[in-house]
């Protein structure tokens, strides 16, 4: 969620903010949040893949600087897309613009596109360091706010949406929680993070007293991610919004103040709401009123949904999933983050967009490399009514729409999914997988990655995913791999394996120390301000989104083989037309 323009104008107002001293409390997170403010404002990697292996020591300082405060972080991320689909459109449109960004990147330009892996690496480095979180089945905004209301908390984001709500202890936006500068207090031995906290109650007060009931209202008029109304730019057209004292020259922010200004005047969002229809034709006033009480409804606090039963005792009940009839082990893993959340949008939505990388424009998609595996997935997800339809129409009802870069623009295709396990008996409906025996939930992933358990024997257990993913991916990526390829994926591994035992204690320490110097030097080369060649790049694209889908595979199948960890491996990072 977001409204437009209105982070920047609430960022620009002092009197909106209290500067207040954060230890000793608890602190809700936005989960998604947290991971892309971190990575954008760390100068990572945006172009060659991604530094990870960096993004897991920014994430451990983060979470050091918290404890070191004393304060208790709960992270909470959003789950699938709105089953409503009141954001289609801002999901299409913001996939364009990603895919147009990745397109700059790649050309030497600028932009933001968020690496493959992040939010895995993400929620790896939670458990590593027992931080609790929760994955909501769908958008988290509602439920995070009943939750530090309930708790007295404050919130930690900066999602603008999260400046409508009453929250009792206020919102910390994140660009402005000094995290890296603690503070001690001589006289206590205490430290605190020093932040700027934002407050409704004192908007309100700026603006003549206005209701704080009208600020969901504000912010369907201005525009958010639910809605965009080309009959409301009518309304703003004929009305003269009172601006009074304001040095906001920027027109979307002189919008933003006259507003508020204008609906102050206002006792509830009735007498508002009738107001801004009266500007509209007749025709168009019923149907208006209809979507602004809907998209109003998103600011409605979720009270069906507790958190706290969640963080206490680890019980997530969604009403949605319920009736939607999920399997309850489905429902579980999502909320633990055991499962993502492109899983449950296929199971709901049967829908998927796929994440725009910094590729090659002119060939296909780097997804296009994992579409046999994908089509395996879907077809377990979508089980769980095969048994009851007639065998001549499963291939023909089975689809799912897939939203996926063609060149430098979003496509649409629809994928038919067939029905690939007739030689197993077992019942593979979704209710039952967790619960096949593991030699069956084996098979099915070995049969996705196209190897033999016996290809696998002698490989350490940590690694005999990795091992088989490389494997498909020599096998299926197009341009070819190379040798030199995989030799700097190997590389990357036993480097990255380095620096992790560099961390523990260990009596190799003074030679790890000298590794560890040594790939911090070959990895500061400058490799990075070279023209991107975009073969390799292109290659490499695909090795990620083989691991990206081999692990959510893996994790369908309840994790048959171990996960790899990929917080500490350097195998994303490709150097520019490189020669290992």
């Amino acid at each position: 969620m977001g409204i437009q323009g209105f982070m920047s104008f609430v960022c620009s107002e002092s009197d909106f903010f209290s500067q207040v001293k954060v230890n000793n409390t608890k602190l809700i997170i936005d989960g998604n949040n947290l991971y892309h403010t971190l990575y954008f404002d760390s100068g990572l990697d945006l172009v060659h893949g991604g530094d990870y292996d960096k993004f897991t020591d920014v994430l451990h300082k983060f979470f050091e600087s918290l404890s070191l405060c004393n304060i208790q972080a709960y992270v909470v991320f959003d789950g699938g897309c709105d089953i409503s689909d009141k954001k289609l459109e801002t999901q299409k449109q913001r996939i364009r613009d990603k895919i147009k960004m990745a397109q700059s990147l790649a050309d030497g330009k600028g932009g933001s596109v968020l690496p493959l892996l992040s939010r895995e690496v993400c929620i790896q480095v939670l458990r590593d360091l027992k931080v609790p979180f929760v994955q909501c089945f769908s958008e988290a905004d509602r439920e995070i706010v009943a939750l530090a209301n309930l708790w007295d908390c404050p919130v930690l984001s900066f999602d603008s949406d999260f400046c409508i709500f009453d929250l009792k202890a206020g919102y910390y936006p994140q660009k402005s929680f000094q995290w890296k500068n603690i503070i001690s207090i001589k006289e206590t031995q205490e430290c605190y993070i020093s932040a700027r906290c934002f407050s409704a109650q004192k908007l309100c007060r700026v603006y003549n007293n206005l209701n704080i009931v009208l600020l969901p209202f504000f912010a369907v008029l201005t525009g958010n991610d639910y809605i965009s109304l080309p009959a409301l730019e009518t309304f703003f057209s004929k009305i003269h919004l009172p601006v009074g004292n304001s040095n906001h020259s920027r027109r979307r922010h002189a919008r933003i103040h006259g507003l508020l200004n204008w609906l102050s005047t206002f006792s509830d969002v009735e007498e508002a709401m009738e107001n801004v229809l009266n500007y509209l034709r007749a025709k168009d006033r019923d149907s208006v009123r209809r979507l602004l009480y809907s998209a109003m409804e998103e600011y409605s606090l979720d009270k069906t949904v507790n958190l706290e039963q969640f963080f206490l005792k680890g019980l997530y009940v969604s009403p949605t999933a319920v009736k939607l009839k999920v399997p309850e082990w489905v429902q579980i893993a999502l909320s633990r983050g055991q499962l993502p959340p492109l899983l449950s949008d296929v199971l709901v939505l049967r829908r998927v967009f796929l994440h725009a990388q910094v590729e090659d424009i002119k060939k296909a998609s780097a997804h296009f490399i994992t579409k046999p595996v994908r089509i395996l997935i879907y077809a377990l997800l979508l089980n769980s009514s095969h048994d009851s339809q007639p065998e001549s129409q499963r291939q023909k009802e089975l689809y799912v729409n897939e939203f996926d870069r063609l060149e430098n623009n979003l496509r649409r295709s629809k994928v038919e999914i067939s029905y690939p396990f007739d030689d197993i008996s077992e019942d593979l409906s979704l209710s039952k997988l967790p619960q096949l025996p593991l030699e069956i939930r084996l098979k099915l992933l070995l049969r996705g990655l196209g190897v033999k358990m016996n290809d696998l024997e002698s490989v350490p257990p940590s690694y005999k995913l990795l091992l088989a993913i490389v494997c498909y991916w020599i096998r299926e990526a197009e341009p070819k791999v190379k040798p030199y390829h995989v030799k700097a994926l190997i590389i990357g591994i036993v480097c990255g394996e380095a620096c992790s035992m560099h961390n523990k204690p260990d009596e190799h320490e003074e030679a790890l120390t000298l590794v560890c110097e040594q790939i911090r030097k070959m990895r500061s080369g400058g490799a990075q301000h070279k023209r991107l060649n975009l073969e390799d790049a292109h290659i490499l694209c695909q090795w990620q989104c083989c691991l990206h889908i081999f692990i959510h595979f893996n994790q369908l199948l309840s994790t048959p083989l171990p996960e790899p960890d990929i917080t500490s491996n350097i195998i994303y990072n490709n150097q520019p037309g490189g020669r290992v």
